[in-house]
């Protein structure tokens, strides 16, 4: 599983810890934004790492998306609950977006995937009457939303959104926001690498671990054997 962050919300409020951010760097004489892109990968034993990625978390970005779908053919792509439930709830008059809200979110507090879908559609039905354009981008968006589903139980809190992200995200931030001015982007690099190194070795205590070991035997993929191959036919060909 992979996430995936620029540090950027799609659309709707941005919070403090959400706020778009770049790192400012000499460059050629002058002071040049740089952004900062970070992401997550998570092996098969719950360790930071990228291979044969299954999920992609992110926001609704359409360039995360297309690079996405560019770069790892065959892996889901999960839309962050938290800026979703942003976008949907500019489709809600003030009023009632506590409610829609509460609404929306019981369909995540389900037990298992059948209950999840199951919800996701009572609320879609309850919804379409006063609020038919909330309902409808729920409808839309059920797949991306809900693909979270299709793993273990244990894995849901860390896959259902970008928040894990998010908060290394803020963590990052505060380290660098202290410089002010980086005086080139390798700068930037170094320490921006440095904060990460320091995520990557508490992650790999097994307390903190990411996503546990037993939870990820659950969702391992089968290894496919190489087929043995008939002498006959091989020699024929």
């Amino acid at each position: 599983m992979w996430s995936g962050s620029a540090d950027r919300t799609s659309t709707g409020s941005h919070s403090p810890a959400n706020r778009p951010w770049t790192q400012r760097c000499r460059e050629g004489g002058r002071v040049v934004n740089v952004c900062t892109a970070i992401a997550t990968g998570v092996n098969t034993v719950g360790c930071p790492g990228l291979s044969g990625v299954r999920l992609v978390i992110s926001d609704d970005h359409l360039g995360l998306k297309r690079a996405i779908a560019a770069v790892l053919p065959g892996a889901g792509w999960q839309r962050c609950r938290v800026h979703f439930i942003r976008n949907l709830l500019t489709r809600v008059p003030k009023s009632a977006q506590t409610l829609v809200a509460t609404l929306v979110r019981s369909i995540f507090a389900q037990p298992d995937q059948e209950a999840v879908w199951a919800q996701h559609g009572r609320i879609v039905e309850q919804l379409q009457e006063r609020f038919a354009g909330a309902a409808q981008l729920l409808a839309e968006a059920g797949p991306d939303v809900l693909a979270f589903a299709t793993f273990p139980r244990e894995h849901w809190r860390q896959i259902w959104s970008n928040n894990p992200q998010e908060r290394l995200n803020k963590e990052v931030r505060r380290r660098t926001d202290v410089v002010g001015i980086f005086p080139d982007s390798a700068a930037v690099i170094r320490l921006v690498g440095a904060v990460l190194a320091e995520q990557h070795d508490e992650w790999l205590v097994t307390s903190r671990r990411y996503l546990s070991a037993e939870s990820l035997k659950a969702a391992r993929t089968p290894v496919i054997e190489p087929k043995e191959v008939v002498p006959e036919l091989a020699a024929a060909s």
